[in-house]
């Protein structure tokens, strides 16, 4: 057996194993549809997600009202629905069965929460959900590896939430284990490779390369006679802290936000010398 379908069918065994087993039944007309645990779905089959770690995968994300919760293959809409139930969040729900889509609205109007929450019967590869600040989802690994490069493109400090599978060599920023069930955070990254030249005023300025692996940072800061590698390097969505040792000897701690500008990248923040009082700094990237 090829390693690919052995690790579809691995998953397939892994989400089966989730949730009770439930015998296969005709669907019965769409008003009273009740889906059945297992049925087949587009590109996976339907396992709810437990209510303790719907819960888990919403506080991880650090939902609040301020955020737009969009959860791929929304199933029964649960997600969605705890989102606007529990933290006041808006939530849309993508789900490519009609009668899923159908019995989700239901749901919501039950839970009194339909003017926040919307379902769509939408392919999630076809859609456009950029403007989520949360994205949650419970999908095979070769699917959520296939989100990824849509994902890395959103907007820094979304955060993604997955149930069960990862993203291969992007490495979570958060996991959680609920007795063997498992969940995973990301924060998406900007994207800071390239070349910076930043301004301290009335002290110098520094042309910095940094190296880039998802939200993991390395970099090096010209100085006299060479060059010297930054310390304590950290991204978080877009923000970018680091320090470096200029040719004098001073330790500059820079912890700086990450803006994409019309003109290109900038960053901007503060900046402090020897342990003293923080300074303002900006910088803009000159070359990738």
């Amino acid at each position: 057996m090829k390693r690919r379908s052995f690790a579809r069918l691995a998953a397939a065994l892994l989400l089966a194993s989730l949730c009770p087993s439930a015998s296969a039944q005709t669907a019965p007309p769409a008003a009273d549809y009740k889906p059945a645990i297992g049925q087949d779905g587009k590109d996976v089959i339907w396992i709810p997600t437990e209510p303790n770690m719907v819960e888990r995968m919403l506080r991880m994300a650090q939902v609040t009202s301020r955020d737009i919760v969009v959860d791929l293959g929304s199933g029964d809409g649960r997600v969605s629905i705890a989102a606007a139930r529990e933290f006041g969040a808006r939530a849309r729900g993508l789900e490519y069965n009609p009668d899923m889509v159908a019995l989700s609205r239901r749901e919501a109007q039950q839970a009194g929460v339909a003017e926040r929450v919307q379902f769509e019967q939408a392919d999630i590869f076809a859609s456009d959900f950029s403007d989520a600040t949360v994205v949650t989802m419970f999908l095979l690994p070769e699917l959520t590896l296939r989100l990824r490069p849509t994902l890395l493109k959103m907007k820094p400090g979304t955060r993604v939430v997955s149930n069960q599978f990862d993203m291969g060599d992007w490495a979570p920023d958060e996991t959680a284990d609920l007795g063997g069930r498992l969940a995973y955070l990301w924060v998406v990254p900007a994207q800071v490779a390239g070349t910076w030249k930043l301004e301290v005023p009335a002290t110098r300025d520094f042309e910095l390369t940094l190296q880039q692996g998802f939200q993991r940072v390395a970099g090096w800061a010209k100085v006299a006679n060479g060059r010297s590698s930054l310390r304590e390097a950290l991204l978080a969505g877009s923000r970018l802290r680091f320090a470096l040792v200029d040719d004098k000897g001073l330790l500059f701690e820079f912890d700086g936000q990450v803006e994409q500008k019309a003109e290109g990248k900038h960053i901007s923040g503060e900046v402090r010398i020897a342990g003293g009082a923080p300074a303002p700094f900006t910088g803009e990237r000159i070359a990738d």
